[in-house]
């Protein structure tokens, strides 16, 4: 245990959110079995294994799961790492599990390494693959259709100029570097140095999402998440921006029973099913005291469920059908 201790003690690369909320609704007892869907830097499966947890702990990013092997070989087998997507959680453990955790969204060890391309704080190539496989940002940057973009930032960036931005991505082309993608959005915004909050942040968390497939993945580890959990097993979620958080609350909102029953003019939007999840409270943000050590925390919202023992739901469509609408001139 020794060698654990200094192990998780050490300083790590990224701060996990809320995470005393998490141990805590996630309440693990002595040798019961969690699922770490987001292993990261490891600070949720070094949380869960002090509480007496064993952990598997899965990671698309080869780097995370390269890096987590000293805590792994640390842990005494109580630590298990998979290089894979949380979509295919329900197949990482071999038994059911006690309890799963998801921390949705960019890792900061992602964001602070200017060559993988996540951020436009330090230029680096513009990459942003979690996986490190498959299309990159300037893949699609370079060769999507002007409309396709447009949808993009509109969809997962809220961008509301997102046709102006598209326009100008086109005539920019080739886009190589984070420096320039970030430079065409400002001079398409008009964006002046001394203003708040920079738009390139909306543009590149819309195509990090796209890269990624992050929604649909969400979507596709949260049923995952159903079909793991034992009878009584607890789900934690924590969510960064309001695409993520409301399909975590459609999900539980259905799973639970409690989505619109409907009436003779509108058919139900969901069958009469036996409930698969409880809800356990409300949506829990960070306090005062966690933002001012982690200002990243300041948009995560901590959502939880207890599994029933209801058999899992049948699969759903994709992330809900979150890309309705059209995007904004």
């Amino acid at each position: 245990m020794a060698i654990l201790d200094a192990v998780a003690c050490a300083d790590a690369p990224h701060v996990p959110v809320l995470l005393d909320e998490v141990i805590a609704a996630l309440a693990p007892a002595a040798g019961e079995l969690v699922i770490d869907g987001t292993f990261g830097a490891g600070g949720y499966s070094r949380g869960l294994m002090a509480a007496g947890a064993r952990v598997v702990a899965l990671d698309r990013d080869p780097d995370a799961i390269a890096e987590g092997r000293a805590l792994a070989d640390a842990s005494g087998g109580r630590l298990t790492l998979v290089h894979a997507r949380f979509g295919g959680l329900d197949g990482a453990a071999g038994e059911p599990a006690d309890g799963v955790v998801l921390d949705i969204g960019v890792s900061s060890m992602q964001l602070d390494r200017a060559g993988r391309g996540f951020s436009f704080q330090a230029d680096g190539p513009l990459d942003m693959r979690m996986g490190q496989e498959g299309e990159t940002a300037a893949d699609f940057l370079n060769t999507a259709d002007e409309a396709v973009i447009a949808d993009v930032l509109y969809h997962y960036g809220d961008e509301p100029r997102s046709r102006r931005v598209a326009r100008a991505v086109v005539a920019a082309r080739p886009l190589t570097r984070t420096a320039e993608f970030a430079a065409v959005v400002r001079r398409a915004l008009g964006h002046r140095p001394h203003e708040p909050k920079d738009p390139a942040t909306r543009a590149f968390q819309a195509v990090r999402i796209h890269v990624n497939g992050e929604l649909d993945e969400l979507a596709r580890g949260l049923e995952a998440a159903e079909r793991a959990l034992k009878p009584g097993g607890r789900l934690a979620v924590v969510t960064f921006h309001s695409l993520e958080d409301r399909l975590v609350k459609r999900f539980l909102r259905d799973r639970s029973g409690a989505a619109p029953g409907g009436s003779r003019h509108l058919p139900a939007a969901v069958a009469a099913r036996t409930p698969s999840f409880e809800r356990v409270g409300r949506g829990v943000r960070s306090g005062q005291a966690e933002l001012a050590r982690n200002p990243r925390a300041r948009s995560a919202t901590l959502r939880t469920a207890r599994r029933t023992d209801a058999p899992a739901w049948s699969q759903s469509q994709g992330a809900w059908g979150h890309m309705k609408g059209e995007a904004a001139a």
